[in-house]
């Protein structure tokens, strides 16, 4: 029963097959008839105006939002009965996108206007990345000990206060045995000057020995805050040392992080001796580094008289990334000249949020100094490419934002001079505008409407 089955669906599908060859075959027969000689002359009466719209048909290619004015955009309706930019579904065919207030208040986003800028021009110069002193801390021991265990590697992100290296010391031993003497020395203290003043009360002790008793009481705490010093001198933390008892009181101690970063250099090996005063890590905040760079004796009167009006705009090049300039800020010039190189350290303080920029790496630096001249300008990473179009998204109403077509010119500081496209205090989107782009580049890859 089941072969047979299986024998008719074989057949009824077979003779599917035949149909639609057959079909296929005499629309191509009728596609390539050619046209009778009678008709001839009637066909060639209507050459010009059927080759017309097969013409125009090929060459009516519809407009690409860029060449089509902003209020046509805004009035155009989609096969949903609703305006194109209303359209979920719709809306990148007209280069419109709808954002979320949530993206520009989480940072993911960011608008600016087109303002006015002084072409600034640059002064090269050769520089070196650096840690910022301010955002790293060295950990180290005034101690000498074995190193017992090493809790952290290099990398590793770190809160402030938690544990680095734990480490083995006499002296620690000593200190802490001293702190605990003295501290029982002063409760003991406390206790007979208490006895004594509630005796004094009573009549019962004299004025000489509740003195005394106050003289003993404030001698042990003047030794136990010494003792406590002593341990925070070495690099325990208060709390630790308030907490120390007879069985805690091993000599041991825990190097803890000063600060909240990344371990950016490990000394500490298990096992080894850590000496006094040697840093045996390192933790900072890499998020933002310095860039020190050479500035030559003939540029300084120029440089110094800018950066006195405000701070001046730069950016850094390492040959790890290769023509990739990352922008920055002239925040501090040396006051005093290198007598070898006869040059004087300018300060470009530079955003590191992916840690890319390792210190030790030498730079090409690119300090921009105002001009006179006022042009129009965009940051450079509103400024966006299709189809070797530059473009940018520019607000038009709520929460909606358009694509328009824009004339770039010359480049510096991190922005790009607008010679077409865009007015004077337009909003447009700069940093994330490659997100608003790929939206829009859906409905090239069939995301929009269907014919």
């Amino acid at each position: 029963m089941n072969s047979r089955i299986l024998r008719i669906l074989i057949a009824i599908f077979s003779l599917a097959l035949v149909v639609t060859g057959a079909s296929c075959s005499k629309k191509k027969t009728a596609e390539v008839t050619p046209v009778p000689a009678a008709n001839a002359e009637h066909h060639e009466s209507h050459e010009g105006e059927g080759h017309g719209e097969h013409s125009e048909g090929a060459e009516g290619k519809e407009p690409s939002d860029l060449d089509r004015p902003v209020a046509e955009l805004f009035t155009a309706t989609c096969e949903h009965n609703l305006k194109t930019y209303e359209c979920d579904e719709c809306r990148y065919e007209v280069g419109v996108v709808k954002t979320d207030a949530s993206l520009f208040d989480g940072g993911l986003l960011e608008k600016t206007q087109a303002e006015k800028r002084a072409v600034a021009l640059p002064l090269k110069l050769t520089g070196e990345v650096r840690f910022d002193e301010r955002r790293v801390a060295h950990v180290s021991t005034q101690a000498e000990g074995i190193i017992k265990t090493v809790y952290v590697t290099l990398g590793d992100k770190v809160e402030r206060g938690q544990a680095l290296v734990e480490l083995e010391s006499v002296v620690i031993g000593e200190a802490q045995s001293a702190y605990l003497e003295a501290a029982g020395m002063l409760t003991l203290a406390s206790r007979n000057h208490a006895r004594l003043d509630a005796l004094r009360k009573e009549g019962i002790a004299s004025e000489k020995e509740l003195l005394s008793a106050r003289q003993e009481f404030d001698a042990a705490q003047i030794r136990t805050d010494a003792a406590f010093g002593k341990l925070k001198r070495l690099g325990m933390s208060a709390a630790a040392a308030r907490g120390l008892t007879q069985n805690t009181a091993t000599g041991r101690l825990v190097l803890r992080a000063p600060v909240q970063g990344t371990v950016l250099d490990i000394h500490a090996v298990a096992g080894e001796v850590a000496r006094a005063d040697t840093s045996l890590a390192t933790v900072g905040d890499n998020s933002s580094v310095w860039v020190w760079a050479d500035l030559y004796e003939r540029d300084i009167a120029l440089v110094t008289r800018e950066q006195a009006k405000q701070p001046m705009a730069a950016t850094v090049e390492v040959k790890a990334f290769p023509k990739e300039e990352l922008a920055g800020t002239v925040d501090f010039i040396s006051p005093s000249m290198s007598e070898s190189s006869r040059t004087v350290k300018a300060r470009i303080n530079v955003p590191n949020p992916d840690g890319r920029l390792l210190a030790g790496m030498f730079a090409q630096v690119k300090i921009f100094i105002p001009g006179d001249q006022q042009v129009l300008a965009v940051p450079s990473e509103a400024i966006l490419e299709d189809e070797g179009r530059s473009f940018v998204f520019v607000h038009h109403q709520g929460d909606y934002w358009v694509r328009r077509p824009v004339d770039a010119g010359r480049t510096f500081a991190g922005m790009t001079e607008i010679t077409a496209g865009l007015a004077e205090r337009e909003v447009v989107v700069a940093n994330g505008a490659f997100l608003l782009k790929s939206d829009v580049l859906r409905s090239k890859m069939g995301a929009g409407c269907a014919d």
